[in-house]
């Protein structure tokens, strides 16, 4: 059995079963509603595991030699904003989650 290499400092590691490699998925989440960057934290899943996380840049490991599934939604009391795409095997990669929160439009880039 090959030992995977340390998870990188401050990423939050991969927690289900994966021999093979990995890399980085650094994702930046941002907003234009200032009030609700302190009140509502967005929520990030990597493969069906839900994190609640902080807005700004957030570091996971993800497979890196299959697909991995990313959403990332925020909760509020009236609407939820989602945004999911299926992250294609290759290097590490950052992906922008950007929402105004007004629109109730979440999307990935």
């Amino acid at each position: 059995m090959t030992e995977q290499p340390a998870t990188p400092v401050g990423a939050i590691p991969y927690v289900d079963y994966h021999l093979g490699q990995r890399r980085i998925l650094t994702l930046d989440i941002v907003t234009g509603n200032a009030l609700m960057r302190g009140k509502i934290p967005p929520v990030v899943s990597i493969d069906g595991r839900q994190y609640v996380v902080y807005w700004g840049p957030v570091a996971f490991e993800i497979p890196a030699d299959r697909a991995c599934h990313l959403s990332v939604h925020v909760e509020g009391s009236h609407m939820g904003q989602v945004a999911s795409t299926l992250i294609p095997p290759g290097e590490s990669l950052t992906v922008t989650y950007k929402t105004d929160y007004g629109s109730g439009v979440g999307s990935l880039s």
